[in-house]
């Protein structure tokens, strides 16, 4: 594995270790920061590597993220959730393999999506704000725009985020929510990535590597959010997506 590190330039290792202790953070504190090491990691590694190895570091973050949140979730909201967002992934699978798609437009799709149901959001708390959103059409709607933004570009992030905050769920339940789900779709993905050569062996090498500093930054996110109120805790999440879908718009 030392040689796998070896063979990137100094500027690539920096930005693996920084994405790491960022994704760590954002498993276990601020689900909304996730956008950062997706902007970072392409900014160094061609587009197909950076989604690979992010893919393996997200799956070994939802690993640390359940063994604390393990008993947090909600299993009543997940289980109206996941086989939709299972359906999200194969039609995420299908668009990739035989519809040819550019990625910058393919992200700007995803950012102008989420800014889209983020404002519908804000519209909804403001006309009823007591009314939680819990039928099978509203699940269906969010489980397949999650399966298949993850499934396209580990961009599942913000939607998740408006989803999971329309449930007013408390934040430590907020996040044993997204662990659980996430670590779900994403050991799903990995055997999908690799068959379409995203995930190499390369990238599993690199991802180990950095398991040192998913786990550090996933204690710092559960010192963190003792210490975040839940306002502020909403608040942050809700101007992460924000600058998420606008960057994912025009970036």
């Amino acid at each position: 594995m030392l040689e796998t590190i070896s063979s990137l330039s100094l500027m690539q290792i920096v930005v693996l270790i920084i994405g790491a202790m960022l994704i760590g953070i954002n498993k276990t504190a601020i689900p909304g920061l996730g956008v950062l090491p997706v902007v970072m990691l392409t900014l160094v590694f061609e587009t197909r590597m950076s989604t690979g190895v992010q893919l393996g570091m997200l799956a070994l973050a939802d690993l640390v993220a359940v063994s604390y949140y393990r008993k947090q979730a909600d299993w009543k909201i997940l289980l109206r959730l996941l086989p939709w967002a299972l359906a999200g992934i194969a039609l995420g699978s299908l668009i990739l393999r035989f519809i040819p798609t550019d990625g910058v437009v393919m992200k700007r799709t995803i950012g102008g999506i989420v800014l889209a149901l983020m404002i519908l959001s804000i519209i909804r708390k403001k006309v009823a704000p007591e009314k939680i959103p819990t039928g099978i059409g509203w699940s269906g709607f969010y489980g397949i725009l999650l399966g298949s933004t993850t499934q396209l570009a580990n961009a599942a992030g913000p939607v998740s985020s408006i989803y999971f905050l329309a449930m007013k769920l408390p934040k430590e339940k907020y996040l044993g929510c997204c662990a659980w789900f996430f670590l779900i779709l994403n050991w799903i993905k990995l055997p999908i990535f690799a068959l379409e050569g995203r995930v190499t062996w390369e990238s599993v090498k690199l991802d180990l590597c950095m398991l040192p500093f998913l786990i550090f930054g996933g204690f710092l996110g559960i010192v963190l959010l003792k210490k975040l109120p839940q306002k502020i805790f909403e608040a942050i999440i809700q101007f992460l997506v924000l600058i998420a879908s606008l960057r994912l718009l025009w970036g």
